[in-house]
């Protein structure tokens, strides 16, 4: 709760200090009395404080304030995109593990070889790659070219709803966002497996003659995912970050469109609303992912 309390103060003290605000938005022929008028309608004259005192008594309610732009409560508006934006940032997520992980482990065991440098350049390649860039790639290629991908939007327009359209919209969009964070599970798994496999415990696993698939996959990797865990949390906000780009890039209807088109509109409540749902979602990540270490490491939970 305090680091949503501050999130938010922070967060609402910068939006309202920075220049233009919901007057911007009007006609250039418009009269200062009308200007006057419509920051009077939102309340702008006040000082800040109080404003943040008020909104801050009504996120208490679960009321985060009407939308400058459209006149919706700003609830309303996050519900309708948070869900598609948790659907792509969960199968990304999805799609980081259950690679990142396994190239990781094949990295670490192959130390040295042609196959480690391979997969240590692909995941440099992964890190410098600008998302925009190979979203547009990938558009130009499976949507322009070949036509066998959709190249934006949620579905269909006017058709029925359908896993196999659904799964043909998220495919392209999901890629593009795993990059994110797909390269640095690849690196911490590969970098947590070496320090393991690097044990006395494991030499003397090997020495009493047990089979290399059991010291690898059952001794050694559980303790290698603890670290990899612990930076899989850290890494969530990334995918908060890179879903701005990547719901601009295809159309997406997601929080990071959303965001977009709060920042390009200026307006306030939408913007402080956007900013503690993400910082709620990053929160709850956290404690997720403490809760998993003690599955994966029993000592934690018995200590």
């Amino acid at each position: 709760m305090i680091v949503l309390l501050l999130v938010s103060a922070i967060t609402f003290f910068l939006v309202n200090a920075a220049p233009g605000g919901p007057a911007a938005l009007m006609r250039m022929d418009a009269t200062p009395e009308q200007r006057d008028a419509l920051i009077r309608r939102f309340g702008l004259d006040r000082p800040i404080p109080v404003r943040y005192l008020d909104w801050l008594g009504g996120a208490v309610r679960g009321d985060l304030g009407t939308s400058m732009l459209t006149q919706e409560p700003v609830v309303n508006r996050i519900a309708d995109r948070l869900p598609n934006t948790l659907l792509l940032s969960g199968l990304a997520l999805c799609v980081s593990i259950g690679l990142g992980i396994p190239i990781g482990i094949v990295a670490a065991l192959r130390r040295g070889t042609i196959a480690d440098y391979s997969l240590s350049a692909l995941s440099l390649l992964g890190l410098s790659i600008p998302a925009f860039w190979f979203g547009i790639m990938l558009i130009l290629t499976f949507s322009v070219n070949l036509q066998v991908l959709p190249s934006s939007g949620l579905e269909t327009t006017g058709a029925r709803f359908s896993i196999g359209d659904r799964l043909q919209h998220v495919v392209m969009p999901t890629l593009v966002l795993s990059t994110a964070v797909l390269p640095y599970v690849v690196r911490f798994t590969r970098s947590s497996m070496l320090e393991v496999l690097g044990q006395d415990y494991i030499r003397t696993a090997m020495a009493k003659g047990l089979r290399q698939a059991v010291v690898h996959y059952v001794h050694a990797l559980r303790n290698a995912l603890v670290p990899v865990v612990s930076v899989i949390g850290t890494l969530i906000p990334r995918l908060a970050g890179g879903a701005v780009v990547t719901e601009a890039v295809f159309g997406w209807p997601g929080m990071g469109r959303l965001a977009v088109e709060a920042a390009n509109g200026r307006d306030y409540p939408l913007i402080v609303g956007i900013t503690v749902a993400i910082a709620t979602l990053v929160v709850i990540t956290s404690l997720l992912v403490d809760l998993a270490y003690t599955w994966i490491d029993p000592r934690i939970r018995l200590a």
